[in-house]
């Protein structure tokens, strides 16, 4: 096995052992990168759903006050604005999802299934908490929710939600008696969940972690055909001249061309000491001859 074959296999060796633990530390970086990205797109699912329960309260209620007063819109509930606002979106992307899981809902849309009951407990056992990220299974693909408690921090909505009897008729004739009410303030009555899915964001993750591999394994192929003329040139074609010249110099044939080697390096530092010895060598040898 030559030089340049033992010097490759050794290069090789060290890249992998290296190539292993940092291929596994930018995939994890990757995916952790791939997951903030995915939580960012649900809080701004979230605050898009805020920002339209305020909009309701503030400008679209006002409005629909007068006409309350003889039949109930739902257009003037927040959570029905926001609902029906991702309702649409879901046309064109039904993996995203929106819901204000209630435990006990005027709207029967809105009751929470298992899964979002033991968020909604989680909160209620938990009040400083005021924010979920997890993961499940969906039947479109795996997803990422977050989740954010609903407290009632407003009195004007115990108005619809304290007794049947208190609540405004209108409402009674749309939604009935059976749900929505004996909430009380500071209670927290459910919460609100956005879906958003991972899988886009993580085959993008993936593909990002196979073409920095490629680059990798390209710049090291590169690196090496490199390092490989660069000590042909510099060490292994003169130490072949030098082992040449040494056969042939041990074989009494003391009249080779010297070798000669540029710089200050060991190779250049062995050339002169064959260069000299052969020179001893000749000058024995004729000493001999004229003895």
């Amino acid at each position: 096995m030559n030089l340049l074959v033992k010097l490759n296999l050794i290069v090789v060796l060290v890249f992998a052992v290296g190539l292993v633990p940092a291929a596994m530390i930018a995939h994890d970086l990757l995916t952790a990168n791939a997951e903030r990205q995915v939580i960012q797109n649900a809080r701004i699912m979230m605050e898009t759903a805020l920002a339209m329960r305020g909009y309701t309260v503030d400008q679209v209620r006002p409005l629909l006050a007068p006409l309350m007063e003889e039949k109930f819109l739902p257009q003037s509930v927040p959570a029905y604005s926001a609902t029906e606002i991702f309702d649409a979106l879901r046309e064109s992307h039904p993996e995203y999802t929106y819901k204000e899981a209630t435990l006990n809902p005027t709207n029967p849309r809105n009751r929470a299934v298992d899964w979002e009951t033991d968020l909604v407990n989680e909160f209620r056992r938990d009040g400083s908490r005021h924010e979920i990220v997890g993961h499940r299974d969906t039947p479109l693909g795996p997803a990422l929710y977050l989740s954010q408690p609903i407290k009632i921090t407003n009195p004007d909505c115990l108005s619809c939600h304290t007794t049947p009897e208190e609540a405004p008729p209108a409402m009674l004739a749309v939604y009935g008696e059976d749900g929505g009410f004996g909430w009380q303030m500071d209670e927290i009555i459910g919460a609100q969940i956005v879906q958003v899915p991972v899988s886009e964001s993580v085959r993008l993750a993936e593909e990002a972690f196979r073409k920095l591999l490629i680059v990798l394994v390209g710049l090291f192929v590169f690196t090496l055909l490199g390092l490989n003329l660069l000590l042909w040139a510099v060490v292994v074609r003169p130490i072949r001249r030098l082992a040449a010249m040494a056969d042939r110099v041990s074989r009494g044939d003391t009249d080779v061309e010297e070798v000669r080697v540029r710089g200050g390096d060991e190779v250049a530092t062995l050339a002169g000491s064959f260069g000299r010895m052969r020179i001893s060598l000749a000058k024995a040898l004729a000493m001999l001859e004229d003895g």
